[in-house]
C-alpha cells in the first residue's frame, strides 16, 4: 500500500494547495463545454439560443451522470482491487464500465430521438425557441454514447494514476470547442448549429485521446474479452458510482423543474415565457463556476481529511476543516461582491445586452439568485467534510438539503411574487440549508475537539507463528459466541486466532485507527447504511483490513473471525468456510447474560447487528451473507460453545488438515 504518512505530518496549507488545485481546474474544464456555448451564442444568436441550450442542458447532465455512474464507480472498484492486490479482474470491470457507458449513451439517443419535440417541450421548450432548441439537441444528442464513455474513460484514467492525461485530453477538447465555436458562429454563419458541431468536435478529440490511453494503462491492459459483459462485475461498480448518479439526478431534477415554472410564470408576466428561462440559463452558468471552485476545494481535501481522522489526529481534521471554510468563504465573498456590484458585466459576457428588457430582468435576477452563494459553497463543502470523515449518514441529506429546499420554495415562493420567486427561492433556501448544516457541524466539531488522546492499544500487533494447514473462516449471526467458539477451535487445533488482532495488522499497515476499521460494519442507520459504506474513508479502511486479512491467509493456518474474511479469501484452495447460528430466542439470551440487555433491547440488537453484517458483506461481495451454499460447515451454535469448537476440530482434522 502507497505510503501516504506526509498526510499526517506535511504542512496543512501546503497539502490543500496540493490537492484542491488540481481538482478546481479538472472541474472548471469540465463544465467549460456548456460555458462557452452559452457565451458565444448568446452573442452570435442571441438570448433565445441561451434558452434553447438551457432546455437540452437536463438532458446531457443525465448522460454526465451516467457516465460518472460508471466511470466513478470503476474508478473507486480499479483503487479499491489494486489496494487489495487483485488485479487479475480489473480490465473486465474497465471494460464492462465503458461498455455499459457506451451502452446508456445509445439508450439517451434512443430516447431523445423518439421522443422528439415532445420531450423538449416537456422540459421547458416553447414556440420560440423549440427549433432552436431542436437544431442544437440533434447534433448534440448523436455524440452521446462516445461522450459518455469518454467522461467515463476519465475517471478510469484518473484512478490509474494519470490525472494529467485526463486533465489534458479534457483541456484539449475544449480548447477545439473554445476555437471551434466563433468560426462556426460567426465565420461559418451556421448559427446554434454550428455551437453544437464545436462541442461534439472538442468531445470527439477528448475521446479519441483517452480511448488512446487503454494501449498504455499502468494497471490494467483491455482486450477483446474485457468487453465480455458481466453482472457479477459490474454490480460492485454500480454500488460505488450511485452517489456520482444521484448527484447529477438531482441536477436534472432542479433544472428541469425550474425551466417549467420560469416558462410557466414568465408567461404571465410582461417578460414572456424565454426572457425568464434565458436569464436563469446564465445565471446557472456563473453558479457552476463558483460553486466547483467550492467543490473543488472540499474534494482535494478528502484523502488529507480521511487519513487524518483515520489516524486520530483530530487537531489536524479540526485546522483542515478551518483552512476549507476560509478559502471556500474568501472565493464566495469576492464572487457575491462581484455579482451584487457589477452584475451587468456578467450579463453582456452572455449576450443579449441591447434588449433592455432582458438585461433588467436578468440583472436583477443574478442579485437575488446569487445573493448568499458563499452560503451555498459553505454548505456544500460541509457536507463533503462530513462524508470525508466517514458520516454519511449525516453527510448524504446535508449534500441534497438545499436542492430540496430549493425545489420545495421554487413552487411556493412564485404563487406571491411571481417569475421573480423562483429566484428568491435561492437565497432563502441557502439561509435554511446553512443553519440545518450548522448545528450539525457544531455537533461534530465539539466531538473532534473532545474527542480523547489515543490510547496505546494493546492489542498483539502482527502476524503470529503457525504452521501449514487449513484456514478457518468464521463468520456468525449476533449471540452466538462465534467468537469464543472460534478461539476454542485455535486453542484445541494450536494454531493463532485473529479478531481484534487482523484490525490492529490493517491499522499499522494502512495509518488508520483501528477504532475506525473496526466500526466500518457497525450498526449504522439502515437507511444510510449503503451510503456510508460508499465513502471513501470507509472504502480505504475496507482495503487496508482485506490485504491484512490476506497476508494472515498466506502465514499458513489460523482461525479468521469476521470481516467477510470468506469472501476476501475466495481464491485461496486451503480455506474451510465455517457459518455459526441460532434460534433467535437463544441469542437472545446469550445477549443478555454478556450485554445485560433486556430481551427487548437484546432483539433490537441483534436485527441491527445482523442488518450491519449482511449489509457489510454484500457491499463488498454482491452476495448475500448467510447462505448455506456459500460454507463447507454451518453449526447451531445451541449445541454449546464447546460442543461446536469440538465439531469445527472434528471437521478439520478429517479433511487432513
Amino acid at each position: 500500500m502507497e505510503n501516504s504518512s506526509y498526510l499526517g505530518t506535511e504542512r496543512l496549507g501546503v497539502l490543500l494547495r496540493k490537492f484542491a488545485i488540481p481538482c478546481i481546474f479538472s472541474l472548471i474544464i469540465s463544465c467549460l463545454y456548456n460555458i462557452v456555448d452559452q457565451i458565444f451564442v448568446g452573442n452570435g444568436v442571441g438570448y433565445l439560443g441561451n434558452a434553447a441550450t438551457g432546455v437540452i442542458f437536463p438532458i446531457t447532465v443525465v448522460g454526465w451522470g451516467l457516465s460518472l455512474f460508471f466511470g466513478d464507480g470503476a474508478a473507486a472498484s480499479l483503487s479499491m482491487s489494486l489496494g487489495e492486490n487483485k488485479a487479475e479482474n480489473i480490465h473486465r470491470s474497465v471494460g464492462n464500465a465503458i461498455l455499459g457507458s457506451f451502452l446508456s449513451g445509445v439508450a439517451v439517443i434512443v430516447v431523445a430521438y423518439l421522443w422528439g419535440d415532445g420531450l423538449l417541450r416537456l422540459i421547458g421548450a416553447t414556440d420560440a425557441n423549440l427549433q432552436m432548441a431542436h437544431d442544437y439537441g440533434v447534433i448534440i444528442f448523436a455524440m452521446m454514447p462516445l461522450a459518455m464513455t469518454q467522461n467515463t474513460l476519465a475517471s478510469i484514467i484518473r484512478a490509474d494514476g494519470s490525472p494529467k492525461y485526463a486533465m489534458g485530453a479534457m483541456l484539449a477538447g475544449a480548447v477545439i470547442n473554445i476555437i471551434g465555436d466563433p468560426v462556426a458562429i460567426f465565420a461559418l454563419d451556421m448559427g446554434i448549429k454550428g455551437a453544437a458541431w464545436a462541442t461534439i468536435l472538442g468531445q470527439f478529440v477528448s475521446f479519441l485521446i483517452c480511448s488512446a490511453y487503454l494501449k498504455k494503462s499502468k494497471t490494467f491492459q483491455v482486450r477483446a474479452e474485457s468487453f465480455r459483459p458481466s453482472l457479477s462485475l459490474l454490480k460492485p461498480v454500480m454500488a460505488l458510482g450511485t452517489s456520482s448518479l444521484l448527484t447529477q439526478l438531482s441536477i436534472v431534477v432542479i433544472t428541469v423543474v425550474n425551466n417549467i415554472l420560469l416558462v410557466q410564470y414568465g408567461a404571465r408576466s410582461i417578460y414572456g415565457a424565454d426572457i425568464p428561462l434565458a436569464a436563469f440559463v446564465v445565471i446557472m452558468k456563473l453558479f457552476q463556476i463558483v460553486l466547483n471552485i467550492a467543490i473543488g476545494i472540499a474534494a482535494g481535501a478528502q484523502p488529507i481529511v480521511g487519513y487524518n481522522y483515520g489516524a486520530k489526529n483530530y487537531h489536524r481534521v479540526r485546522e483542515l476543516f478551518r483552512l476549507m471554510v476560509t478559502w471556500t468563504a474568501v472565493v464566495g465573498l469576492i464572487c457575491t461582491v462581484l455579482f451584487e456590484a457589477v452584475p451587468g458585466v456578467f450579463i453582456r459576457m452572455f449576450g443579449s445586452a441591447d434588449d433592455p428588457v432582458y438585461f433588467d430582468f436578468a440583472v436583477l435576477c443574478l442579485r437575488i439568485y446569487l445573493a448568499l452563494i458563499l452560503f451555498t459553497c459553505v454548505q456544500k463543502v460541509c457536507a463533503i467534510f462530513l462524508q470525508s470523515i466517514g458520516k454519511a449518514k449525516a453527510a448524504a441529506p446535508l449534500s441534497i438539503l438545499r436542492d430540496v429546499l430549493l425545489i420545495v420554495f421554487s413552487l411556493l415562493i412564485p404563487t406571491a411574487l411571481g417569475v421573480t420567486g423562483i429566484f428568491w427561492a435561492a437565497p432563502i433556501a441557502d439561509v435554511l440549508a446553512i443553519a440545518v448544516t450548522g448545528v450539525v457541524i457544531m455537533g461534530v466539531w465539539k466531538q473532534l475537539k473532545n474527542a480523547p488522546v489515543v490510547q496505546q492499544d494493546t492489542t498483539p500487533v502482527g502476524i503470529q507463528p503457525t504452521r501449514q494447514g487449513m484456514i478457518i473462516t468464521i463468520a456468525r449471526e449476533h449471540g452466538t459466541a462465534g467468537k469464543r467458539i472460534g478461539q476454542l477451535a485455535a486453542q484445541r487445533l494450536s494454531i493463532p486466532c485473529y479478531y481484534k488482532e487482523m484490525v490492529a495488522i490493517a491499522a499499522k499497515e494502512s495509518g488508520l485507527a483501528q477504532e475506525f476499521i473496526s466500526g466500518i460494519n457497525s450498526d449504522e442507520n439502515a437507511v444510510m447504511r449503503e451510503l456510508y459504506l460508499t465513502a471513501n474513508p470507509v472504502q480505504r479502511a475496507i482495503a487496508a483490513q482485506d490485504k491484512a486479512i490476506r497476508s494472515i491467509a498466506d502465514a499458513g493456518a489460523c482461525v479468521i473471525i469476521g470481516r467477510s474474511a470468506d469472501y476476501v479469501l475466495r481464491g485461496y484452495q486451503n480455506v474451510v468456510r465455517i457459518f455459526i447460528h441460532a434460534p433467535k430466542e437463544y441469542r437472545m439470551k446469550k445477549v443478555a447474560e454478556m450485554y445485560g440487555d433486556s430481551p427487548e433491547a437484546a432483539q433490537k440488537s441483534i436485527a441491527r447487528s445482523d442488518a450491519a453484517r449482511a449489509a457489510y458483506y454484500k457491499n463488498i461481495s454482491g452476495q448475500a451473507w448467510g447462505d448455506p451454499h456459500g460454507y463447507e460447515l454451518c453449526i447451531d451454535a445451541s449445541i454449546g460453545e464447546e460442543a461446536a469448537a469440538a465439531l469445527i476440530c472434528d471437521y478439520i482434522n478429517r479433511a487432513g488438515a
